[in-house]
């Protein structure tokens, strides 16, 4: 299967299943990464692998849908079947969606649906949380909405600030993200309505849930 990865910064996410596909952990090839910002250090990452790259700036289209359509054919020409989005800091429209439905995962830094959007460790500093962590869904039409298929769960500490509590939950979406990419290359992923099975396993033993180790309160 030819995966397309969608990312907009520094890419870590990107790295982790560049990662897990060279360790044949993912069995399944990354293609292509595209972004919408021309220095985006994923781009540099992705090169380093001999990945193909390709950016696509919003503003070089006289619209949003010329956009995604441009996005499409670019995808559809890399026979690309699954499409990861690692920090791209767009919201995917109907355009792309109606053509890779079932086929686009995201990852979010908070235990969906809880705290979606940007932002979500400081969003959940804020609330007061006891346990942060972060999700892998499908995408749907809605901001962090899509059906869930993996969440790891952080202990949020009381001396914790955004950039602690981030770090550890890097940590567990660089663990549960390729997790989530070979259950769906093996075809164990069943969406019914809102949720996301892992075929031949049962629902209590399926790894829908990862509880991370936790560390010592600093």
């Amino acid at each position: 299967m030819n995966i397309a990865v969608l990312a907009s910064g520094r890419g870590t996410n990107l790295q982790a299943l560049i990662d897990a596909t060279e360790a044949g952990k993912i069995s399944a090839r990354i293609v292509l990464v595209v972004s919408d910002v021309e220095s985006a250090y994923a781009l540099q990452r992705a090169a380093r692998h001999g990945i193909e790259t390709r950016v696509l700036r919003p503003k070089e289209f006289p619209d949003r849908v010329r956009f995604e359509e441009e996005m499409v054919r670019v995808l559809r020409s890399r026979q690309v079947g699954l499409i990861c989005l690692a920090g791209f800091m767009r919201i995917l429209g109907s355009t792309v969606i109606e053509n890779f439905r079932g086929r686009i995962m995201n990852i979010h830094p908070a235990l969906l649906p809880s705290f979606p959007g940007l932002h979500g460790q400081r969003q959940a500093l804020e609330y007061g949380v006891k346990i942060s962590g972060c999700t892998v869904h499908f995408v749907d039409e809605g901001v962090d909405t899509g059906p869930i298929i993996i969440q790891a769960a952080v202990p949020v500490f009381s001396g914790d600030t955004e950039e602690s509590l981030s770090s550890r939950i890097l940590e567990q979406e660089h663990r549960i993200y390729p997790l989530a990419v070979q259950a769906f290359v093996e075809g164990r992923l069943k969406i019914e309505g809102r949720r996301v099975h892992f075929r031949g396993e049962e629902s209590s033993r399926s790894g829908e849930v990862v509880l991370s180790p936790v560390p010592q309160q600093p």
